[in-house]
Protein backbone atom coordinates (compact mmCIF):
# COMPACT_ATOMS: atom_id res chain seq x y z
CA UNK A 1 0.00 0.00 0.00
CA UNK A 2 1.07 3.33 -0.82
CA UNK A 3 1.06 5.54 1.95
CA UNK A 4 1.65 9.23 2.27
CA UNK A 5 2.84 10.45 5.68
CA UNK A 6 3.22 14.29 5.72
CA UNK A 7 5.00 16.00 8.88
CA UNK A 8 5.20 19.47 10.25
CA UNK A 9 7.87 20.29 13.15
CA UNK A 10 9.21 22.88 15.06
CA UNK A 11 11.71 21.61 17.22
CA UNK A 12 11.77 17.91 16.06
CA UNK A 13 9.60 16.05 17.83
CA UNK A 14 6.69 15.23 15.18
CA UNK A 15 9.52 15.29 13.21
CA UNK A 16 10.51 12.00 14.71
CA UNK A 17 7.47 10.56 15.93
CA UNK A 18 6.80 10.71 11.80
CA UNK A 19 10.07 8.97 11.00
CA UNK A 20 9.51 6.40 13.63
CA UNK A 21 5.98 5.88 11.89
CA UNK A 22 7.57 5.78 8.23
CA UNK A 23 10.02 3.20 9.49
CA UNK A 24 7.55 0.74 11.01
CA UNK A 25 5.68 0.98 7.95
CA UNK A 26 8.34 0.15 5.73
CA UNK A 27 9.64 -2.55 7.85
CA UNK A 28 6.01 -3.85 7.59
CA UNK A 29 6.30 -3.78 3.96
CA UNK A 30 4.27 -0.91 2.61
CA UNK A 31 5.37 1.99 0.40
CA UNK A 32 5.95 5.04 2.87
CA UNK A 33 7.04 8.25 1.87
CA UNK A 34 8.00 10.80 4.15
CA UNK A 35 7.27 14.50 3.43
CA UNK A 36 7.80 17.90 5.26
CA UNK A 37 4.81 19.83 5.04
CA UNK A 38 7.06 22.91 4.06
CA UNK A 39 8.24 20.94 0.81
CA UNK A 40 4.61 19.98 -0.10
CA UNK A 41 2.96 23.03 -1.97
CA UNK A 42 2.53 21.37 -4.61
CA UNK A 43 1.67 17.83 -3.42
CA UNK A 44 -1.22 15.59 -4.02
CA UNK A 45 -2.39 13.37 -1.99
CA UNK A 46 -3.23 11.73 -6.09
CA UNK A 47 -1.61 8.26 -6.19
CA UNK A 48 -2.11 7.34 -2.42
CA UNK A 49 -4.19 4.70 -0.81
CA UNK A 50 -3.72 6.22 2.77
CA UNK A 51 -1.86 9.27 4.28
CA UNK A 52 -0.86 10.03 7.54
CA UNK A 53 -0.24 13.22 8.70
CA UNK A 54 1.60 14.75 11.98
CA UNK A 55 1.65 18.00 13.51
CA UNK A 56 2.46 19.56 17.08
CA UNK A 57 0.07 21.77 19.10
CA UNK A 58 2.17 25.22 19.83
CA UNK A 59 0.06 28.02 21.47
CA UNK A 60 -2.83 26.04 20.44
CA UNK A 61 -2.28 25.65 16.69
CA UNK A 62 -0.78 23.34 14.49
CA UNK A 63 2.11 24.37 12.05
CA UNK A 64 0.79 26.66 9.23
CA UNK A 65 2.24 24.90 6.46
CA UNK A 66 0.60 21.26 8.14
CA UNK A 67 -2.84 23.96 8.00
CA UNK A 68 -2.28 25.10 4.59
CA UNK A 69 -1.90 22.08 2.58
CA UNK A 70 -4.66 20.27 4.57
CA UNK A 71 -6.67 23.33 3.56
CA UNK A 72 -5.83 22.52 -0.08
CA UNK A 73 -6.06 19.30 -0.16
CA UNK A 74 -9.17 18.56 2.06
CA UNK A 75 -11.17 17.03 -0.68
CA UNK A 76 -8.54 14.62 -2.10
CA UNK A 77 -7.97 13.61 1.75
CA UNK A 78 -11.93 13.15 2.26
CA UNK A 79 -11.32 10.08 0.18
CA UNK A 80 -8.22 8.49 1.84
CA UNK A 81 -8.14 6.52 4.99
CA UNK A 82 -6.30 9.19 7.12
CA UNK A 83 -4.84 8.85 10.36
CA UNK A 84 -3.74 12.38 12.10
CA UNK A 85 -0.58 12.51 15.22
CA UNK A 86 -1.38 15.27 17.07
CA UNK A 87 1.52 15.89 19.15
CA UNK A 88 1.67 18.06 22.52
CA UNK A 89 3.43 17.62 25.50
CA UNK A 90 0.41 18.18 27.73
CA UNK A 91 -0.16 14.15 26.18
CA UNK A 92 1.73 12.93 28.54
CA UNK A 93 -0.44 14.00 31.60
CA UNK A 94 -3.97 13.50 32.99
CA UNK A 95 -5.46 16.98 33.46
CA UNK A 96 -8.61 17.06 31.93
CA UNK A 97 -8.85 20.93 30.67
CA UNK A 98 -5.72 19.77 28.86
CA UNK A 99 -7.18 16.79 26.84
CA UNK A 100 -10.42 19.15 26.57
CA UNK A 101 -7.78 22.02 24.92
CA UNK A 102 -6.47 19.27 22.66
CA UNK A 103 -9.92 18.04 21.38
CA UNK A 104 -10.70 21.69 21.31
CA UNK A 105 -7.12 21.69 18.81
CA UNK A 106 -8.08 18.85 16.42
CA UNK A 107 -11.73 20.70 15.78
CA UNK A 108 -10.10 24.27 15.10
CA UNK A 109 -7.81 22.71 12.89
CA UNK A 110 -10.67 20.63 10.99
CA UNK A 111 -12.38 23.76 10.84
CA UNK A 112 -9.82 25.78 9.51
CA UNK A 113 -8.99 23.25 6.81
CA UNK A 114 -12.35 21.98 5.86
CA UNK A 115 -11.08 18.20 6.72
CA UNK A 116 -11.20 15.71 9.78
CA UNK A 117 -9.30 12.86 10.32
CA UNK A 118 -10.36 9.39 10.06
CA UNK A 119 -8.37 9.37 12.88
CA UNK A 120 -6.95 11.54 15.32
CA UNK A 121 -4.11 9.46 18.07
CA UNK A 122 -2.46 12.04 19.89
CA UNK A 123 1.46 11.77 20.89
CA UNK A 124 3.22 12.83 23.81
CA UNK A 125 5.67 15.07 23.13
CA UNK A 126 9.04 16.46 24.32
CA UNK A 127 11.04 19.12 26.37
CA UNK A 128 13.72 19.50 23.45
CA UNK A 129 15.70 22.63 25.36
CA UNK A 130 18.40 22.52 23.13
CA UNK A 131 16.52 23.64 20.18
CA UNK A 132 15.03 26.83 22.30
CA UNK A 133 15.56 29.94 21.47
CA UNK A 134 16.70 32.36 24.46
CA UNK A 135 12.76 32.88 25.62
CA UNK A 136 11.55 29.66 24.36
CA UNK A 137 13.85 27.97 26.84
CA UNK A 138 13.00 29.93 29.81
CA UNK A 139 8.64 29.41 29.16
CA UNK A 140 9.75 25.86 28.96
CA UNK A 141 12.06 25.65 31.74
CA UNK A 142 8.80 27.24 33.37
CA UNK A 143 6.34 24.87 32.09
CA UNK A 144 8.68 22.24 32.69
CA UNK A 145 8.82 22.89 36.45
CA UNK A 146 4.87 23.46 36.85
CA UNK A 147 4.31 19.85 35.18
CA UNK A 148 7.59 17.57 35.99
CA UNK A 149 9.40 18.11 39.18
CA UNK A 150 11.65 15.70 37.37
CA UNK A 151 12.42 17.64 34.46
CA UNK A 152 15.86 18.94 35.36
CA UNK A 153 16.98 22.28 33.99
CA UNK A 154 18.08 22.50 30.44
CA UNK A 155 17.90 18.77 30.03
CA UNK A 156 16.05 17.28 27.37
CA UNK A 157 13.22 14.95 28.23
CA UNK A 158 11.11 12.76 26.29
CA UNK A 159 7.53 11.82 26.79
CA UNK A 160 6.54 9.65 23.45
CA UNK A 161 5.42 6.52 24.19
CA UNK A 162 6.71 4.56 21.41
CA UNK A 163 4.78 0.91 22.23
CA UNK A 164 1.81 3.02 22.10
CA UNK A 165 2.23 4.87 19.25
CA UNK A 166 3.22 1.43 17.12
CA UNK A 167 -0.34 -0.28 18.48
CA UNK A 168 -2.31 2.83 17.35
CA UNK A 169 -0.38 2.59 14.12
CA UNK A 170 -0.51 -1.17 13.70
CA UNK A 171 -4.53 -0.75 14.70
CA UNK A 172 -5.13 1.97 12.10
CA UNK A 173 -2.90 -0.02 9.25
CA UNK A 174 -4.99 -3.22 9.89
CA UNK A 175 -8.20 -1.22 9.56
CA UNK A 176 -7.22 0.35 6.36
CA UNK A 177 -5.83 -2.92 4.65
CA UNK A 178 -9.42 -4.20 5.17
CA UNK A 179 -10.51 -1.02 4.13
CA UNK A 180 -8.83 -0.51 0.69
CA UNK A 181 -8.44 -4.53 0.09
Amino acid sequence: MKILILYATTEGQTLKVARHVFDRLVEAGQAARLIAAVDAADLTPAGFEAAILAGSVHAGRYQTPLVDWARAQAVALRALPTLFLSVSLSVAGDDADDWEGLRNCVRAFGAETGWTPGRVEHVAGAFRFRDYDFFRYWAMRWIASARDEAVRPGRDKEYTDWGKLDAAVDDWMASVSGAVA
